[in-house]
């Protein structure tokens, strides 16, 4: 049951600024509350109130020993307005990331994780190919600002996701329902990625520094067919594979634009990611066009499937597209009561410290319970626990697990015993 980590692996955190920060900044998420679009009412405003408390969340992961942290930037907040930028915003995010540097914790930067200015929605956002030059100044900001404190950037946060459940599915904002806009998006997003590389890389040499590290956050699942011979089920699992992630992943990676995409003679074909960034949670069983479980699988509290190989299954796949070193940049699930969590982080630990391949980070999603997009403060996600109306926070049972993982690097017998064991019949 124990296992060790291989030489050089690191654990960390993950987050997002709209999930945690708290306030009414402006932004599609902001707006997306207003009409009253949350399912349980709750407001991204509140959140973990982490723009206040921000040294109080660092304090406690230098305590947990988490060193490797990333974190999202709000736009909204840094550039109110189109053409503005508010300085007193980037002098709080220097505090904060010289703060987590003090304290021996290394950032990965998410530039843009799902939130717009609502100034830059209203302007169609990265629907229209015009607007792109807005979110490449705001990265130009970005290194221009913190540079000289951060070494690695995530440019794009899950671009798929952002473009099936804004622009197909209709669920986040702006809420369309248009299969062209949702390809449209994902090209667009898919340039935007690449020019925002080679800005990073250009800007950071300029200012000195030559160990720069920039990828995006490529959401990815295994695809199915719920029955294996039901020829349906089979055409529609390639068909949702490429419009979902094959197609992105590989334009972005490479600058290689084929179907469904638009192509974009700007971009050369060339190597566009430092490493690998995957952000897994679950595997898709296919009988058309939509989510599905296996029948009888083990699920989380959103009724995702829990499926511990998928994250190696998945890390092959994109390794053979570029091969790169592999961050694993999110895994986490829904648990409510905190019941499963350890086994679930155990399962997948143990599913990478078992691989061939060269995963060097994993970033459990998330640190702290926050405001989970659609499902509001409904869904627990965290380490740590969040009373959302006192914002104490409560380090978890799992959150104490995944401490002695990182102080011993892995799995012991007395920790599977202590923390995975009693959780064994629990899914």
């Amino acid at each position: 049951m124990s296992f060790e980590f291989k030489h050089g692996f690191s654990l960390g955190v993950a987050s997002a600024a709209t999930q945690i920060e708290g306030g009414e900044c402006g932004h599609n998420w902001n707006d997306w509350y207003h009409q009253g679009k949350i399912k349980d009412q709750s407001n991204p405003a509140r959140a973990t109130d982490h723009y206040n408390l921000w040294q109080q969340d660092a304090d406690l992961m230098s305590e947990m020993k988490i060193q490797f942290y990333r974190l999202g930037i709000e736009w909204a907040r840094i550039c109110p307005n189109e053409g503005e930028v508010d300085e007193s915003v980037i002098a709080h995010y220097r505090e904060e990331l010289s703060y987590l540097e003090s304290k021996g914790i290394s950032v990965l930067l998410t530039i843009h994780h799902f939130t717009n200015p609502m100034w830059f929605e209203k302007k169609g956002g990265f629907l229209k190919k015009e607007n792109m030059q807005y979110f490449l100044d705001f990265v130009a900001l970005v290194v221009q600002s913190f540079g000289d404190l951060v070494s690695e950037y995530i440019t794009i946060n899950e671009p798929n996701v952002y473009a099936t459940i804004s622009y197909f599915f209709g669920d986040w904002p702006p809420g369309e329902k248009s299969f062209g806009k949702a390809i449209q998006i994902m090209s667009n997003m898919s340039v935007c990625h690449i020019k925002a590389y080679q800005l990073i890389h250009r800007m950071r040499e300029d200012m000195g520094y030559h160990n720069s590290r920039v990828s995006f956050a490529n959401h990815v699942r295994v695809f199915e067919p719920a029955d294996n011979k039901n020829p349906w089920h089979r055409i529609c699992t390639k068909l949702s594979e490429r419009f979902f992630q094959g197609a992105i992943t590989e334009a972005m990676c490479t600058g290689v634009f084929k179907w469904p995409l638009s192509k974009n003679h700007e971009i050369a074909q060339g190597e566009y990611c430092d490493f690998i960034a995957i952000n897994y949670y679950t595997r898709t069983a296919v009988t058309g066009f939509g989510d599905g479980t296996k029948q009888n699988a083990p699920t989380n509290d959103l009724g995702w499937e829990i499926y511990p190989e998928g994250i190696v299954r998945c890390s092959e796949k994109l390794y053979q597209v570029l091969k790169r070193p592999i961050y694993i940049t999110e895994n986490g699930t829904c648990d409510n009561e905190d019941s499963f969590r350890c086994k679930y982080i155990y399962e997948h630990l143990k599913a990478v410290a078992e691989s061939s391949l060269p995963i060097e980070r994993y970033y459990h999603w998330c640190f702290c319970d926050n405001f989970e997009w659609i499902e509001g403060e409904s869904a627990r996600f965290g380490l740590v626990h969040v009373n959302y109306e006192t914002q104490e926070r409560t380090i978890k049972n799992s959150g104490e697990f995944y401490s002695k993982v990182i102080a011993q690097g892995g799995v012991t017998d007395e920790l599977y015993n202590q923390y995975v064991k009693p959780q064994e019949y629990h899914y």
